[in-house]
Parts: C-alpha cells; structure tokens; sequence
C-alpha cells in the first residue's frame, strides 16, 4: 500500500497549474498512477488528491454502504461524484486545479502538500501556519490514540 508521508511547500503559477512535490511524484509513478481525482475535503477547507487505485477502492467502499434504490442515499453518492474531478499529470509531473477548486480551499498561490496515508491533501499555506488543534487537545488525543 501506498503511503504519502510530509508536508512540501509549492506554488500555482497563474494558470492553477503546481508540481505535485518529487517525492510524492516519485510514489505515484512507481504505483502507475498518474491519473488522480480531486476533491474537496468534507470536513477542513482543502483539496483532496485520490491516486487512481485509492479513488476506486473509496468509490467502491461508499457504493457497498448505500443503495443505489434509495433516494436520499443515490442524492449523496451523486453528490459525492459531482464534487469530484479527474486531473492527469503532464510530462513534467504537474497538474492543472480548476480555479473552482482553488477558491474552495482560498489556494491562492501558496499551496502545501500534506502526504496523509493514501492521498496527498492540498492547502492554502496560509491555513496551516497555525496549529489544527491546540496543543492540550493534541496531547489528550495523543493520550487517547496512541497508548492503546
């Protein structure tokens, strides 16, 4: 299984267009997965990049938990999918971010890629000057993950 570890600093140039970080480049062109999907996060204000085979086995996870024959559970699924978008790396290992996509995350050409387990999540840099959490509630989740 592929694993994207660290967090690299890169820029758009006016077009939306970044170098996905060489070592992340690296992973994916020795799985052969130059084909990625993007997405927007669900939960934080950043993008979210699906290397090929990990978009696959999300989809597939997500369709074996709703029913196709449900209406509200057929809404969210489509839903899903509507929020997504393929993107190819060129020759050079970039990848074009449709501006829509730049402006749900406020990526403004600062962006940092954050390597987390099978898929690379994109930020506006500014966002992550600061902490995600504090760092009490970081060392009781430490408490509460980690020591089990």
């Amino acid at each position: 299984m592929k694993r994207f570890t660290g967090n690299i600093d890169a820029k758009t140039d006016v077009k939306g267009r970044v170098f996905i970080p060489a070592a992340f480049r690296k992973i994916l062109q020795s799985e052969e997965d130059a084909r990625l999907t993007l997405r927007k996060d669900v939960y934080q204000d950043c993008l979210v990049l699906f290397p090929a085979s990990t978009w696959e086995k999300e989809l597939t996870h997500l369709r074996s938990k709703l029913n196709k024959y449900d209406e509200e559970q057929q809404q969210f699924y489509r839903q899903y999918i509507l929020d997504s978008e393929i993107v190819e790396m060129d020759s050079s290992g970039r990848i074009l971010i449709p501006k829509r996509y730049l402006q749900m995350a406020g990526i403004a050409g600062d962006v940092r890629f954050v390597g987390i387990d099978d898929t690379i999540e994109l930020w506006s840099r500014n966002k992550l000057e600061q902490p995600l959490m504090d760092s009490e509630t970081f060392k009781v989740n430490v408490r509460k993950y980690l020591t089990n």
